[in-house]
């Protein structure tokens, strides 16, 4: 024995990717009339989503972390302790988004999944990667 410490030749695991998926949009994509129950709808994308942390997304092997962002008459909607992260916006949800993909910038891989033009821009331009409402189970 040389007295010098072990040194590790594994490198640390990666860092897991986060998918960040804007409710309001994802759910307003299919005209299933969730415009008569919105906390309904988001609580069903929800449970849609409910296996992506463990299956992950076309191109994005799991392990996943899930947050979904729910704002107005669907922000109450309640956890579910088994994987889908909810963020609740006060204001805005693309503003919720935003600063999701401030705080996360550069300490992982992010995806967000929403249609909506203007914070498809404003997300890439933080270096996230957009996907359409199709990307995920809806």
């Amino acid at each position: 024995m040389s007295g010098e410490p072990a040194v590790s030749l594994t490198a640390p695991p990666p860092p897991v990717p986060l998918i960040i998926v804007d409710a309001a949009n994802v759910v307003g994509s299919v005209p299933d009339g969730w415009w008569r129950d919105r906390a309904g709808a988001a609580i069903r994308l929800r449970d849609r989503l409910a296996a992506v942390p463990a299956t992950g997304l076309s191109g994005l092997p799991a392990p996943v972390e899930v947050i979904l962002v729910v704002e107005g008459k669907a922000k109450d909607i309640p956890q579910d302790p088994d994987g889908v992260g909810i963020e609740r916006a006060t204001g805005s949800g693309d503003d919720k988004i935003i600063d999701l993909v401030r705080r996360e910038h550069g300490t992982r891989p992010i995806v967000v999944v929403t249609a909506d033009r203007g914070l498809r821009e404003r997300a890439l331009a933080l270096g996230a990667e957009i996907r359409g409402p199709s990307s995920v189970p809806r």
